[in-house]
């Protein structure tokens, strides 16, 4: 799991497959003493909404293209209470255990506001699609978590969701593979990481 290009870049990987999982996922390392997570300003929220397909800048009322000044510390506190609500949750779905009250209650609360603000709006040709009614780009990103969260846990997809078998990692993904086979965020990263150790290991035997 690399880190984004550069700050000013943010660039951010997206291989969860839900975006509540790329939320989770923008701590690395969690299985380490070490993690690093990737949302430390309010402008790494936006950016990061921005990529995961949850804000439109050009949309009106919200920053235009290249402003990420729409958010504040308050916001980045909310996104990252939400987020490890939505990592111990999902955990729990995962061992088939009891969330915790107040990880749940945190969810429910998201849940609920986001579900206060959407509403139907026609799209044309007799089609319609949900819309936030309101709220800054920082809620809408947070919202749009929150349902997405609430998507994935009702829904037999949950059962898909696995942790990388890279050694530290702790990224979260649904495997959506035929099989079920799939073990890695990404075969490139972790995949690779992990056939290289091997190949090493095998040489130090041989030799």
């Amino acid at each position: 799991m690399p880190r984004p290009d550069s700050e000013h870049a943010r660039r951010y990987e997206l291989r969860g497959g839900e975006p509540c999982l790329d939320l989770v996922n923008t701590v690395a390392w969690r299985r380490t003493e070490h993690p690093v997570d990737y949302l430390e300003t309010p402008e790494d929220l936006l950016a990061w909404g921005g990529q995961a397909g949850l804000i439109d800048p050009g949309e009106p009322g919200l920053p235009a293209s290249g402003d990420l000044q729409g958010s504040s510390v308050d916001d980045l506190a909310r996104m990252h209470a939400l987020r490890e609500a939505i990592h111990r949750v999902v955990t729990a779905a995962m061992e088939r255990s009891a969330p915790d009250h107040d990880d749940l209650a945190i969810l429910n609360r998201a849940v609920s506001e986001a579900r206060a603000r959407q509403r139907l709006v026609p799209t044309g040709h007799g089609r319609f699609a949900w819309e936030w009614d309101g709220g800054s780009a920082a809620d809408r990103v947070l919202w749009g978590v929150a349902m997405s969260a609430a998507s994935l846990l009702a829904s037999p997809a949950i059962d898909r969701v696995r942790v990388c078998a890279g050694p530290g990692c702790g990224w979260l993904f649904v495997d959506r593979s035929r099989n079920r086979s799939r073990r890695w965020c990404d075969t490139r990263d972790c995949g690779n990481r992990e056939r290289v150790r091997r190949h090493l290991a095998a040489r130090r035997a041989a030799g």
